[in-house]
């Protein structure tokens, strides 16, 4: 069975032991997790499409650690004109692993 669920303005395709990497949600290591934005609910039988959501539908994950990504670095350079830009950018990420889909 897997499901496919909208998180961070991203879409995700999830399965039953997946450990995925997501924006930022908020809680601690261990915590449990809902996302109930679900899109799409597949495996034997014919699958579920929502519109845009399935009712009753959830996907459970557990929060497995707070990370941050790699450093991005935006160079802007105009040249003859002594005129740059220079910064940097680390996203907050989120690793969880999916638990349980719970389908209506």
């Amino acid at each position: 069975m897997y499901a496919v669920i909208k998180t961070g303005g991203k879409q995700y395709r999830v399965a039953p032991d997946d450990v995925l990497t997501i924006e930022k949600v908020k809680g601690d290591a261990g915590a449990k997790i809902e996302f109930a934005e679900v899109l799409m609910i597949g495996g034997s039988e014919t699958p579920k499409f929502g519109t845009p959501f399935v009712s009753g539908a959830k996907v459970v994950a557990e929060l497995v650690e707070q990370t941050r990504g790699p450093k991005v670095i935006a160079f802007k350079k105009r040249r003859r004109k002594n005129s740059r830009r220079k910064r940097g950018h680390r996203q907050d990420l989120s690793k969880v692993r999916i638990k349980n889909i719970v389908g209506a």
